[in-house]
């Protein structure tokens, strides 16, 4: 089989750290998410089971149909807001409402829709939000030192000197130096580690006006605009072309599927992708797709034991998670960078993207990476655009207002 053949041990670690910092960044969130629509301990075991298995098949399923890393996610901002928007309605009308929402970004995938106005995004302002969206992982690593500055450093040096001699290992090399280190100063916490299967919990769904309009909503504009689009700027900014409509339609369906145990929005990831994208998951592109496979194989597994392994990755001091989420990463910022700023004509739009981006602004709900995307559209629009010709005339008007005065 091909995929034996493009097997390697960069792309698994890839995999690996794809979930160990999804995971350790966000499961909190949905563990609140949950626990906001009075979830019992084995209901939210079961959003774990569901979220991980739909995150698993996708991942692995459309990898190996497109040969590129596709990685999904939930809906972390979606999450977030099932916190605040979420408390007034029961678990079944929730359910119902994830089922609306999962309709309509089923119908948004496979219809066109979306592909349609993402296919209008330019390449420089895609890569600069993405650059934006990753630019804190890539600080993380130096925040990290401030309160672990051993361990973290004895990470980043082994990263430089690696990238020099074998640079496949780099990230390989310092995830395992760091876990020895934690280890020897005791910072891996293992002792709440029990091996527990998680349960599957069906819901039956209610439908009720308040729930979809509320709920449903908001759920389906948040996971479109602050994860998908944010997930199809990261493949394209990176090299991949693939057809975007069946990795939505998918998502959709997968969420469909399983929102009955739970999965409220699976979506296309951005920050994650990235790291199986990047030149550390594999020096070969058409070789990356492995990661992504990998990264499935860790979210079924991550589904299965539930809470067990949400206690491995907390078993991690943050320090070391941030450190190697920044490392992962700095493969993709630098090209990112790069090709954000290539065209000096759209340097200056990609900056804006960039830099509003990176900013971390939330309007209405919906993150900077949206808004990142519509400041660079409305700067490109402004200063490469056609201007009317009302402003046109009123331009003429203000430049020959002073000759005139002079004659």
């Amino acid at each position: 089989m091909a995929i034996l053949k493009d097997l390697s041990i960069s792309a698994i670690v890839a995999g690996f750290v794809t979930v160990l910092v999804g995971f350790t960044s966000s499961a909190v969130i949905v563990f609140q998410a949950a626990q906001a629509l009075n979830a019992s301990a084995a209901e939210t075991a079961s959003w774990m089971w569901a979220l991980g298995l739909g995150m698993g098949i996708t991942c692995i399923g459309l990898s190996l149909r497109y040969r590129i890393p596709v990685v999904t996610a939930w809906s972390t901002p979606g999450a977030a807001m099932l916190i605040t928007t979420a408390a007034a309605v029961s678990m079944e009308e929730a359910i119902g409402a994830f089922l609306v929402s999962a309709l309509l970004i089923t119908l948004c995938g496979f219809t066109g829709w979306f592909e349609r106005v993402i296919n209008r995004i330019p390449t420089s302002i895609a890569s600069a939000m993405l650059t934006g969206v990753l630019l804190r992982f890539g600080l993380d690593i130096f925040v990290a030192m401030q309160t672990q500055f051993g361990l973290t450093f004895a990470m980043f040096c082994t990263y430089l000197i690696a990238r020099r001699t074998v640079p496949r290992y780099a990230v390989v090399l310092a995830l395992g130096l760091g876990i020895l280190i934690a280890g020897a100063q005791g910072l891996l916490q293992l002792n709440g580690v029990q091996l527990q299967w998680a349960q599957p919990v069906f819901t039956m769904p209610q439908f009720s006006i308040g729930a979809i309009i509320g709920v449903a909503l908001p759920l389906f504009v948040v996971t479109m605009a602050s994860q998908n689009v944010p997930g199809v700027a990261t493949m394209r900014a990176s090299g991949y072309t693939v057809p975007i409509s069946p990795l939505i339609g998918w998502t959709g369906v997968a969420t469909l599927v399983l929102a009955p145990f739970g999965a409220f929005a699976l979506n296309l990831a951005a920050i994650t992708a990235a790291i199986c994208m990047g030149r550390e998951a594999h020096e070969d592109p058409a070789k990356r797709y492995v990661a992504a496979i990998a990264a499935g194989g860790f979210y079924i597994i991550v589904g299965l034991f539930g809470a067990t392994v949400a206690a491995v990755f907390a078993a991690f001091p943050q320090e070391l998670v941030l450190a190697i989420a920044g490392l992962a990463l700095l493969g993709t910022i630098g090209n990112g960078l790069a090709v954000a700023l290539t065209d000096p004509q759209a340097r200056e739009p990609a900056l804006i993207t960039f830099l509003v981006t990176a900013s971390g602004v939330t309007l209405f709900g919906i993150g900077s990476a949206f808004w990142g995307l519509v400041a660079g559209t409305l700067a490109i629009a402004i200063l490469q655009g056609k201007l009317p010709q009302s402003a046109v005339r009123w331009l003429r008007d203000r430049r020959t207002a002073p000759e005139r005065g002079q004659k």
